[in-house]
């Protein structure tokens, strides 16, 4: 059912509130009356309410005061001041501070139509981006963080505690363990939450790339810069910028990023001023960087800024009890990705996967999952379904039946990529010369 256009009315005289009402309400919109500011603030917590038209002046509350409390119950709802010609000032005031916008009491009625229509539009606007940006708090809560080991627990404790503040973090972990999962509950469940979060992978860039996409630079600065460019610091002000794999930026560029930490300051590429940054950064490596402090690989006054909250995640050999949870939940969402009826696991699939040493942690198995939901032919996964890296204990050692199974494996997998070779060496986790190699190796049309 479709939610009415509601519209809340707050004045202590109530025959301008009546007539507010009446004038309002012949338009269609459904009207609530208020005679106080905290009655209406009441209202605004029982009702579906988009528009507000409120008197500046009223016995317990401003324009001001309650245009702020206002947004506080509920940020996308619009708010119109009502004014005597001796407060306009403070209709001004409050729309500076969020309101939609003010009209003049008694001469005005006129264009309190026009202007609630107006409000009315830009409010469900407001609600559908809200509902979006709740969506993606909510994807990104602390609760989507898959596990239940003591050990991802007591990550997540202090991903918690430190999520409600400013500080920079560093995030510790081996490749695969989610170390984005956690920058980016940090950043969504901080006051920040509805800035930019923005992710850069420091290897994968040069030193020289990655400083003008981490400073942004001047039109003129180099060989093909013919116009000023954002840098990622600026497209992240007022959020969080997350620095993966920061053990891998370059001592000159770590010089630069230190003095962002130090002051929120720095210089495009190119410049001669300063730019200013209101941002928080979180850091993560896989990499020992006290150790490469220690001996001149790492600036030390940078790790010591850095790990200023450091939380370690664990891999996955120290949590053997969330593996088959975690195999579980993407084994439903591949399922339902691909459109096939749900799987259950066998016991030997259940066993190789509990006791496997997974070197690329979570990622790789989810990759994992992927690749044998695509090649189940029954609805139970079976350990052949397995990579190669399983097939040892899966055949004991039997190179034939190795062979054999490789083959059909890789087939399956290039069948479901409809013969592009780069996303079937991706499923497969091998590199596109080795995906060469096998179809050669085997004869694959």
């Amino acid at each position: 059912m479709a939610i009415p256009d509601t519209v809340l009315i707050i004045d202590d005289e109530k025959k301008i509130c009546s007539l507010l009402a009446r004038i309002i309400g012949l338009e269609g919109f459904t009207v609530i009356q208020a005679y106080t500011g905290r009655e209406g603030l009441k209202l605004l917590k029982t009702h579906e309410i988009q528009v507000v038209v409120s008197d500046v002046k009223l016995p317990d509350y401003s324009g001001i005061e309650l245009v702020k409390a206002i947004k506080e119950i509920k940020p996308y709802a619009e708010v119109i001041n009502l004014t005597a010609f001796g407060t306009i000032a403070d209709g001004v005031m409050a729309m500076r501070n969020g309101a939609f916008d003010y009209i003049t009491k008694g001469d005005d009625n006129d264009k309190i139509i026009p202007m609630v229509y107006k409000a009315m539009e830009k409010a469900k606007l407001n609600f559908r981006v809200y509902e979006l940006e709740n969506k993606i708090i909510e994807k990104h809560s602390f609760d989507s963080i898959l596990g239940k080991s003591k050990a991802i627990a007591a990550s997540i404790s202090l991903a918690q505690k430190v999520s409600v503040t400013d500080t920079t973090v560093l995030l510790l972990g081996e490749t695969g363990t989610g170390k984005e999962v956690f920058a980016q509950a940090i950043h969504y469940n901080s006051p920040r939450k509805l800035k930019p979060f923005v992710a850069v992978n420091c290897s994968s860039f040069n030193p020289e790339l990655l400083e003008s996409e981490l400073f942004g630079y001047m039109a003129g600065a180099f060989t093909g810069a013919v116009k000023d460019k954002k840098g990622l610091l600026e497209e992240a002000d007022g959020g969080t910028i997350f620095l993966d794999e920061i053990g891998e930026m370059s001592i000159d560029l770590q010089a630069k990023l230190l003095r962002v930490l130090e002051n929120q300051t720095y210089i495009k590429v190119g410049a001669t001023q300063t730019s200013q940054v209101n941002l928080r950064i979180i850091a993560a490596t896989n990499r020992d960087l006290k150790k490469e402090a220690e001996n001149g690989a790492f600036r030390l006054d940078l790790y010591y800024r850095l790990s200023v909250f450091t939380i370690e995640l664990p891999p996955l050999s120290r949590r053997k009890e969330d593996i088959l949870p975690i195999a579980m939940h993407y084994l439903h969402e591949f399922t339902a990705k691909v459109n096939k009826p749900e799987f259950s696991l066998d016991k030997k699939f259940s066993q190789l996967l509990t006791n496997h040493y997974w070197k690329g942690n979570i990622r790789e198995l989810k990759n994992v999952m992927e690749r044998v939901v695509i090649l189940a032919d029954s609805n139970i996964i079976t350990a052949d379904l397995l990579p190669y890296e399983f097939y040892d204990e899966v055949h004991d050692a039997d190179p034939l039946n190795m062979q054999v199974m490789e083959k059909l494996h890789v087939t399956k997998v290039l069948n479901y990529a409809k013969g592009n070779k780069t996303e079937a060496a991706r499923l497969l986790g091998i590199g596109l010369t080795t995906l060469y190699r096998k179809i050669e190796e085997y004869g694959i049309g």
